[in-house]
This record gives structure tokens, sequence and C-alpha cells, in this order.
């Protein structure tokens, strides 16, 4: 059995807000295997309280997986296959928070199974059934299942392109698209996803972000990156666009990293733009 696990401690200073500390996240992590070929893992993450609600512990994830060679099987509760800045754990991002376009569209967690097939680390290609109720529901309301497909390949070695699909069927399609270049000190990375509305038709939620890394030193690595939401079906206020500038600092390996970020966003239509200032102390383990 091996524990594992990470917390994140943040400050932020926004426009009219303030200054406000919080804990981001906080996660422990149980893994083992339990006969050949089979593994499982168990994550809680532990939640502060806010308005209203105590702390809480929430399951993240709760499956047993199956694998021989580069075909694999799991069960249980997990990330859809959906997105690589979803997809990617959250501590190994290069900001501190994912782009709204990812945060809003991309399926979370749910309870399903899953296949994979691994070609050799030139391709993967992951497809799976899931409730589509999302996070810790464990009754299908509604009778229909999401369907979720990933394919990744890689035509370089430093080089990653790939495209999701979502279905929740008789709803909506969720697709996406992603590129990314990851060599020792340089990284970009961008991604296109949109939601087409099947039942009700309308204008498409759309929107992408472009993010570029470099490590200035082996312990410095400066990230710029640029994000574009809108959900003009629902609402022009709906619209967002950011710009992030910061800095990763990795006080101890990738063990202790201190991110410091400037964010300037605009949201609505006219547009109000708004500053935010964050600081956010990473320790995994």
């Amino acid at each position: 059995m091996k524990f594992s696990g990470y917390i994140q401690a943040r400050e932020t200073y926004q426009d009219e807000a303030g200054l406000t500390g919080s804990i981001n996240r906080a996660r422990l992590t149980a893994s083992g295997g339990i006969a050949t070929n089979f593994t499982w893992r168990i994550s809680g993450e532990f939640r502060t309280g806010n308005a209203g609600k105590g702390a809480s512990v929430a399951l993240a994830d709760g499956y047993i997986r199956w694998k021989k060679k580069d075909f694999g099987i799991q069960a249980g509760q997990f990330k859809t296959p959906f997105a690589r800045e979803y997809y990617t754990a959250l501590p190994d991002v290069e900001t501190a928070d994912r782009a709204t376009v990812v945060d809003s569209l991309a399926p979370k967690r749910d309870i399903g199974v899953m296949a994979d097939y691994d070609l050799r680390g030139k391709a993967m290609l992951q497809a799976g059934v899931f409730n589509g109720e999302g996070q810790n529901v464990t009754t299908n309301k509604d009778s229909t299942v999401l369907g979720v497909a990933r394919l990744v390949v890689r035509p370089l070695k430093d080089i990653n392109v790939g495209g999701s699909v979502a279905m929740y069927f008789g709803d909506s399609t969720r697709y996406g698209v992603e590129a990314n270049y990851e060599g020792p000190e340089l990284t970009v990375r961008g991604e296109y996803v949109a939601q087409a509305r099947d039942s009700l038709g309308g204008d498409t939620d759309k929107g992408w972000y472009g993010l570029a890394a470099y490590f200035v030193h082996k312990k410095v690595q400066l990230v710029a990156k640029y994000e574009d939401f809108s959900r003009d079906a629902i609402s022009l206020q709906q619209q967002n666009q950011a710009w992030t500038g910061g800095a990763n600092l990795f006080l101890a390996g990738t063990a202790v990293r201190l991110t410091l970020e400037y964010i300037s966003r605009e949201v609505g239509d006219p547009g109000v733009r708004k500053g935010t200032g964050l600081a956010q102390l990473q320790l995994r383990f």
C-alpha cells in the first residue's frame, strides 16, 4: 500500500474584494495491488467550510484497475478522459487554476467503466461509459448514459496532438482538440473545447486557451496564458477573457512549489475587467 497526496494553501487579492486566504485543495490518496494485474486507488478530498456549511470529506477516486501489457480496464469513480488540462492532475498544471472553458465544459469525475490501449507510447486511446450524473451520485436518474473517448497521438518525441468527445445522449455533445509541445525547458500548449446542445439547438458554447511556460532556471518557471470562453446561447454576460502571467518557484524539487500569478479577467458584454493577485504554496508527498 502506498500513500500520497498534496495540499494547496492560497492567498488571493482581488480588486474591490481585498485579501482572502483559503485551502484550495487538500487530498489524500491510498493505492496498491491486490492480485496479478489488478490495482486499486482511493482518494479523498478534504474541504474547508464556507458560508453556511461545515468542513467535509468527499470521495474523489475509488476504482479497481486491471491491466495486461498495453490494454487496461478500470471500473468505479474516476476522471472521465476528456481534455488534457482536466485529465492532468491539478498539481502538475502550470497555472494555479485550469482554464475557464476546461473547468466549465469538461465532464468531471463520474461512476462508470473505461478501457484504454497504449500503442507503445506512440498513441493512447481511452473510451468509457458513465452514469452521467457526476461525482458521488450513485443512481442514474434519467436512465441515459455518458459516453466519453479521447485519442492522443505522439508524432514526435516532445509533441502530442489529440481529440476528445463526450456525448450526453439526447442532450448535448462536447468535443475538444489539443496540441502540446513539452521540451526540457519550454512548454507550449493549446486546447479548444465546445458544447453543442443536441436537444435545444442555438449557439454553441465554446472557448480556447493558449499557454507557454519556460524554465529560466531549474527552480524558476515563467508562465503566460490567455483564455477565451463564451456561452452566447445562455447570456452574453457569460463571456470570459483573461490574461495570466506568473512564475512557479520550485523550493524543494517538485515536492514544494510556490506559484505567483496576476490574472486580468474581463467578464460580460460590455466587459468589466478586474485584476487578481495570487500566491499559492503547494506541497506534495
